[in-house]
């Protein structure tokens, strides 16, 4: 990673002892708080787990999990389209994610892949390179919005299933280890309703936050996890998975 020592914290920030979604406007929307928060919660609880050896960030922008994942890996590469919207100085290589990549096989132990899936033209690729890319036993953690507004337009392309992540895995050659939805019905009307209210005047901002943080609460107790349970197959705002290179499939990919 390029200027490591300059790294600051953005889109996410450590506070009391965990990850969260920054509450600077200038790095994320009011708006986009909440599943932010329960993004960070989720690399939060999973990147000890599975993050190891060679780390390699693709689609990184300003590298915002980078504090999250650094004490668990030996090297982090980061890699991002020529012209991100979220550039921040640390690219070790500008690509488009849609071609393949100038690596070798199994060159990495650890992919993260956040918030890019739905901007990538061609996802199959993608998918086939991180499966080349896999070192055997290596892991892939991503995460991609499902029910949420069209975002870094034109370059939004598609919101993808349980059902579309899976068979993209199992095509590629890697078993899926874990896919959650982030949350449920209440997080997407949450959301739809902060973005909104972010627009009125004076009042705007502070609506917002009330709003996210009301189901915020509900997360923390008994009533609102089961909400989130028995609505998040159905209306999920986004999914976080983890996908595995298994070893068997090391001298095919390899």
């Amino acid at each position: 990673m390029r200027h490591e020592d300059r790294w600051i914290e953005s889109k996410y920030v450590r506070r009391q002892g965990r990850w969260q979604a920054s509450r600077d406007t200038a790095e994320l929307g009011v708006g986009s708080r909440l599943i932010t928060d329960c993004v960070a919660a989720l690399y939060d609880q999973q990147l000890p787990r599975y993050a190891r050896g060679r780390l390699i960030d693709l689609g990184c922008g300003k590298v915002p999990l980078y504090g999250a994942y650094r004490r668990l890996v030996d090297e982090v590469t980061c890699v991002d389209w020529p012209q991100s919207v979220h550039a921040g100085g640390y690219l070790d290589l500008e690509a488009d994610l849609s071609q393949v990549l100038p690596y070798a096989d199994a060159r990495f132990d650890t992919i993260i892949l956040s918030d890019v899936l739905e901007h990538v033209a061609i996802p199959e690729t993608l998918w086939r390179e991180m499966a080349r890319l896999l070192s055997p036993g290596g892991y892939v953690l991503l995460n991609t919005p499902f029910l949420y507004g069209v975002h870094e337009a034109p370059h939004d392309y598609a919101r993808y299933t349980e059902y579309a992540l899976r068979r993209f895995a199992v095509q590629a050659g890697l078993d899926v280890t874990l896919l959650l939805p982030i949350g449920g019905s209440l997080h997407v009307l949450a959301d739809l309703l902060a973005k909104h209210l972010t627009h009125v005047p004076a009042l705007g901002h502070g609506l917002s936050s009330t709003v996210q943080g009301l189901v915020a609460l509900l997360d923390r107790c008994r009533l609102g996890q089961r909400i989130a349970a028995r609505t998040g197959s159905r209306f999920p705002l986004g999914y976080f998975m983890v996908a595995h290179r298994p070893v068997r499939v090391g001298a095919a990919l390899g």
